[in-house]
């Protein structure tokens, strides 16, 4: 497998690792970018793009990110914090006066953040031409009871998450979550990343694929699974099938939870952005911000008793924990269902993103070593949090 790109002097172990993953862990096709200090440093791609047709993984290849999307709409969150416009730790019914139902008057979006809001998904049975149409989503929402008081327990708020979140967004801005990035953050940066992929985009993506040993997934009515499918609408981690994750007709929707599509650069620009800035401009959020961002909020075991899996939450971001190391506390960040991976970190100035087409197998080390090696680059200790 030939790959194609750079990894600046000092980052060569970044790109032994992604050779690795095409030689001993099954890559089909992938991308890898890491900025440092506002500048880009490694810029890495190779592989089958289309497992079909044999069609190259190429610069400019984009791919589903799945839950990526969760950093992305945490980002634009904490944007219209730093402007004023949007208070976490007020109710979201604020934004919203709908959402205010059923016992969710008081429900904050740092909750729906943190995924404690006690409303991992709307119960309503919906079909896929209602998810992608937004509104019956949101009235659906309105319309749910919290499983448990908010704020006292967490799960995983799958797509709820994106959509609560996206909504008030949209009250704030008159923009949906996607058309709002774009305008506020992605046009600006010259981002390859989208919640709601134009229609010209659709031929170029990778396709997704399944690795043969994926690991067995829970009971369909288990909770994390009725959250993760919209309540059956949507096939998980399904991929064709034909509402799957390489449907153009979910990733031209807005589903902000898990539909974003992006370059690996493009995330990893992103949360360069966040962390630094890039290509001498201010950063995006203040330290103040991602101070209050990665603050830990939650994590352990779930409500619903799913073990604790080790990954530890801030508002709307995954933090560095047993889950995932990262490079310290200052990490923020968001993983893909697929072993995709972003994070940025303003202690060490760095943005990195990992994008692969093949969804990873049981035991899954592609990002691990990968971030492993950045770890070793910028010098950064593996410490244990102790935290519960």
């Amino acid at each position: 497998m030939s790959h194609h790109g750079w990894a600046d002097e000092g980052y060569g172990p970044v790109a032994d690792e992604f050779a690795r993953n095409f030689a001993e862990r099954g890559e089909l096709g992938a991308a890898v970018a890491v900025y440092v200090g506002g500048r880009k440093v490694v810029d890495l791609w190779g592989g089958i793009a289309d497992d079909r047709t044999g069609r190259d993984w190429e610069e400019e290849t984009t791919l589903p990110v799945m839950s990526c999307a969760k950093a992305v709409v945490s980002v634009c969150a904490h944007l219209l914090v730093q402007q004023g416009r949007l208070d976490l730790d007020a109710p979201v019914a604020g934004y919203w006066p709908e959402f205010a139902q059923h016992g969710k008057e008081r429900i904050t979006s740092r909750q729906v953040l943190a995924h404690t809001a006690g409303i991992p998904l709307a119960e309503k049975r919906l079909t896929f031409a209602e998810v992608t149409s937004w509104t019956p989503v949101i009235r659906a929402l309105e319309e749910q009871r919290p499983l448990w008081e908010p704020g006292t327990a967490y799960e995983y708020h799958a797509h709820a998450f994106g959509f609560i979140i996206g909504e008030v967004i949209r009250r704030l801005t008159g923009l949906t979550p996607g058309a709002y990035f774009r305008q506020a953050i992605a046009d600006n940066l010259g981002l390859r990343t989208w919640i709601g992929l134009p229609e010209e985009e659709v031929a170029g993506m990778a396709r997704l694929v399944e690795a043969a040993d994926r690991p067995g997934l829970p009971d369909a009515d288990a909770l994390i699974m009725r959250a993760l499918t919209m309540n059956g609408a949507l096939p998980f981690p399904g991929l064709d099938d034909p509402h799957g994750y390489n449907s153009p007709a979910l990733l031209t929707a807005e589903i902000p939870g898990a539909g974003a599509v992006s370059t690996a650069r493009g995330l990893a620009r992103l949360h360069a952005a966040v962390a630094t800035g890039v290509d001498g401009s201010a950063r995006l959020l203040s330290e103040d911000t991602v101070t209050d961002a990665v603050r830990q909020l939650s994590g352990g075991p779930t409500w619903s008793g799913l073990p604790d899996l080790g990954a530890r939450y801030g508002s709307g971001f995954l933090l560095d924990s047993p889950f995932r190391r990262l490079l310290g506390p200052r990490s923020f960040g968001h993983s893909g269902a697929g072993g995709q991976f972003a994070f940025g970190d303003d202690a060490f100035g760095v943005g990195f993103a990992y994008t692969a087409n093949m969804l990873g197998g049981s035991g899954d080390q592609r990002a691990v070593r990968l971030i492993g090696a950045l770890r070793d680059c910028v010098g950064a200790e593996a410490t244990e949090r102790t935290d519960h």
